[in-house]
């Protein structure tokens, strides 16, 4: 049966050291914490590579996300993973569960996740999801 819950969350970035990508090039490396608030009561820990031409407004960027919490009060913990491509100002992202990541009362867990920034940069999740 397909499930979906929706909610705020609040993330605290911390930028880190960049990677040596060769011939003068770096990966920026990022990590996040998020507070997932909702029916999605979770917190997480996100670690991103990105790299791109700020000038042009473009960029993309992979991540891995490790969720820890409940969701709609089943206990468990799983992975994301991030796709997310910047063409010069234009976004598209892609978050999908990892397949058999959930543990416990999410084990079997499926789905993708949609992140909005509102104006003031308040985030809000919407995420569509299975459990087998």
């Amino acid at each position: 049966m397909n499930q979906q819950v929706k909610g705020p969350f609040d993330v605290k970035r911390t930028a880190m050291d960049s990677i040596d990508a060769g011939a003068d090039a770096a990966f920026a490396r990022i990590r996040f914490e998020k507070r997932f608030h909702g029916e999605l009561d979770a917190t997480s820990v996100v670690e991103m590579l990105s790299a791109g031409n700020p000038a042009s407004g473009s960029a993309g960027y992979v991540a891995v996300e490790h969720l820890v919490g409940t969701l709609q009060g089943r206990k468990g913990r799983f992975m994301m993973q991030h796709s997310g491509v910047m063409d010069r100002g234009r976004t598209s992202l892609t978050l999908t569960v990892v397949p058999d990541s959930g543990t416990d009362e999410l084990t079997g867990l499926r789905g993708r996740m949609q992140i909005d920034i509102a104006e003031g940069g308040a985030h809000f999740y919407t995420f569509d999801y299975t459990l087998d």
